[in-house]
């Protein structure tokens, strides 16, 4: 059996949609299960030509064979959930996803409060999805569990009981976290965080799994940094100065211009020693070096972005396993036999 969790190293944005989706495909584990804050972040997943924007499915759902969870700590909007089940009508998504009966339930109200709050959505930066006001009420002890919704009757499951007796039965279980490191509310950039620590830790704690039934951590690292919304940003570039590296990219949810930055290596060491980094994937090398588009095989790489990489992987102190060189699930470098083994 194993257990994976991943997540993102930096302030989210990393292309942890189209990691997900790899090692989900390629490795087909049994569950695959979402933890992580809510439908406040965005993971953009792309295959076979088709692009899809999720903020509640797991990203797996690609892998058509596995069971998929919404964990206990994860805030559900009824709405996005439904609105997304029939976006994926093809894939069989109704029949396959569970939402644990413990999720906390996002309403209008919510969202009410995180648009009308400039604290929220001027000085931070939300993205008005109502996340942090729904957690103040959980907080609160206020606030709507999924097994009081009628609407999500026939989806509601004990997602801890499914994932440990999955495991306890040598089956592979994957856990997606959401957003990044940096926008952790115990280790980011505070205020500029979100509403609930973003580390392996609590992704754990989100879908009912303990510490010791947790066999990899894969953190993602982008192969420079990009951040939606206020707060610092060290290695941060003007926009003049990222148009020239044709790096314009723009927020999966909010549709937000991105701030670019350089590569922060202390930064990544310390995400990856907070989170118990057991390997690194690293994304959109190709946007960096062009000429390494869609290349899937590490010597197909220019020496430039080979020297880059592992002046990266030096520095972190973990092995840099999954190399990502355009959006598709084709387009990706698996050194983890090299590696791991």
């Amino acid at each position: 059996m194993t257990c994976t969790i991943l997540v993102g190293g930096q302030w989210g944005d990393e292309g942890k949609g189209k990691c997900i989706t790899y090692f989900c495909t390629h490795d087909k584990p049994d569950i695959i299960v979402r933890a992580g804050v809510g439908p406040n972040a965005g993971h953009s997943v792309e295959y076979n030509g088709e692009k899809y924007g999720l903020r509640l499915t797991p990203s797996g759902f690609f892998n058509e064979d596995a069971r998929l969870l919404i964990g206990a700590g994860v805030l559900v909007n009824p709405d996005v959930l439904k609105h997304e089940m029939e976006y994926l009508e093809k894939y069989d998504i109704k029949e396959r996803l569970s939402v644990d009966s413990n999720c906390a339930i996002i309403t209008d109200k919510h969202m009410q409060t995180d648009k009308d709050s400039s604290y929220l959505s001027k000085k931070i930066g939300t993205t008005g999805s109502g996340c942090g006001p729904a957690n103040a009420d959980r907080i609160n002890r206020t606030i709507d569990y999924a097994k009081d919704v009628d609407a999500l009757k026939d989806y509601i499951t004990d997602v801890p009981k499914e994932i440990n007796e999955a495991i306890n039965e040598g089956k592979d279980v994957f856990i997606e976290g959401s957003q990044g490191f940096g926008l952790s509310l115990y280790y980011g950039t505070y205020p500029f965080v979100t509403s609930k620590d973003t580390c392996a830790s609590t992704a754990a704690a989100d879908v009912g799994v303990g510490p010791t039934k947790v066999d990899d951590v894969v953190v993602v690292l982008k192969a420079y940094i990009t951040r939606v919304g206020e707060g610092p940003f060290p290695t941060e570039m003007t926009p003049e100065e990222a148009e020239k590296l044709g790096l314009e990219e723009y927020g999966v949810v909010t549709g937000r211009k991105r701030r670019i930055g350089l590569f922060d290596k202390e930064f990544a060491k310390r995400s990856c020693m907070i989170n118990g980094a057991t390997q690194v994937a690293l994304t959109c090398i190709d946007k960096l070096y062009p000429e390494c588009y869609q290349a899937n095989k590490y010597e197909d790489l220019s020496q430039e972005a080979r020297d880059y990489i592992e002046d990266i992987e030096e520095s972190i102190g973990v092995p840099i396993t999954i190399i990502s060189t355009g959006p598709d699930l084709e387009d990706t470098i698996d050194l983890r036999d090299e590696k791991l083994n």
